[in-house]
């Protein structure tokens, strides 16, 4: 492992380097893995490790029928390396859990009989284990369970894997039966394309995962962009001019310095107009939204928000309602003005963006 300093705290992470491909496939190289479920993570992890060379199948119900057929244009082969979820399991020594967590609790049952002495049980969020008392999923003794969790969409786990970036993952051992879980995890992780690994336990990565998903990086993050649009349209702006300053300037600019560079560097590289406005203004967001978040951790710390998942997306009606949920969001002003933004894109870009999505699998954590 290297040690890192972040910030003034060193950690222990695994790169490219310490734990190369060539060893990985090593390690790997008499297991089958098997992807149990191809939606979000699935298809860009089992098409990341095919292209590095491992031996993987995938598992997916065939009523599932525009999983199963798009896990066939990708190239998987059924009666091959395409198979029901029980003969995919089977013939696994190593079974990646892919599936949705209120899924996982649903197909546990089927799941749990062919995980026999010496397997392995790979997950890449760790809800199920540690909310084992609402999800039931309660692995034998005798198998390693493992994590290897990407921070990022399936979308962005494949992207960067063909650009050659990888993307960062948390990795975890839950469970050692047979004295190679570690080198197992860090092999799939190097496996599925990550850019560098950085160790957790199941329970810090669910933690992290839940709060950043209902905070900054989908939740919060949506709210704000509402609140700001609201108010510069009550104030009489045009829908292009609010929309253009709420998202447009973020994401297609403001967000790429922050990416390349940091915070620090991309506030000393703005206007001093804007320098002094976003420092004065930082800590009163701050305070309004500590509260907040605090809510949320302990929300997420003592399985409230477990309970409303499971609950909720594991009713028959989930999809239908999450389709409304979506059309509405989809049709606010503020996304509707997003939509027209982007048709006047330059045409170029958009060409290229479709290019180098060519081929991507659909995040959860699944």
């Amino acid at each position: 492992m290297a040690l890192i300093d972040f910030g003034g705290t060193k950690e222990e992470i695994v790169t490219r380097k310490e734990f190369t491909l060539a060893k990985a496939r090593k390690v790997l190289q008499k297991e089958v893995i098997a992807i149990i479920g191809y939606g979000v993570q699935g298809p860009a992890q089992a098409l990341n490790l095919k292209d590095n060379g491992f031996n993987v199948i995938v598992g997916q119900n065939k009523a599932s029928k525009v999983n199963w057929d798009r896990a066939k244009k990708d190239g998987w082969v059924p009666g091959e390396t395409l198979f029901d979820i029980e003969e995919a399991c089977e013939k696994a020594t190593i079974i990646q859990f892919l599936v949705s967590d209120a899924g996982q609790k649903a197909l546990w049952p089927r799941i749990k009989k062919y995980c026999t002495p010496g397997k392995a049980l790979y997950f890449s969020h760790g809800f199920s284990i540690v909310y084992k008392d609402q999800t039931k999923v309660i692995p034998p003794k005798d198998v390693d369970v493992i994590l290897v969790a990407p921070k990022g969409s399936g979308l962005n786990v494949r992207r960067n894997f063909l650009n050659g970036a990888g993307i960062n993952s948390s990795f975890a051992v839950f469970q050692d039966a047979t004295g190679k879980a570690m080198e197992r995890t860090l092999a799939l992780g190097i496996g599925v394309g990550s850019g560098y690994l950085f160790p957790t336990t199941f329970e810090k990565e669910v933690y992290s995962d839940l709060t950043g998903e209902r905070g900054v990086l989908m939740g919060a993050l949506a709210g704000i962009m509402e609140a700001q649009f609201e108010v510069l349209r009550k104030n009489g702006h045009s829908p292009s001019e609010a929309f253009n300053e709420t998202v447009e300037e973020l994401t297609q600019s403001l967000i790429r310095l922050v990416d390349e560079n940091g915070m620090d560097w991309m506030f000393g590289n703005c206007s001093t107009t804007a320098q002094r406005g976003a420092l004065d203004w930082r800590p009163k967001f701050k305070k309004a939204t500590l509260p907040v978040f605090k809510e949320l951790y302990k929300s997420v710390k003592d399985g409230a928000e477990t309970k409303r998942t499971l609950t909720s997306c594991g009713k028959a009606d989930y999809r239908e309602k999450l389709n409304k949920e979506l059309a509405d969001l989809g049709n606010s002003e503020l996304w509707l003005t997003g939509k027209a933004v982007r048709a006047l894109r330059p045409k170029e870009k958009a060409k290229e963006t479709a290019a180098t999505a060519k081929g991507i699998g659909g995040r959860s954590g699944n």
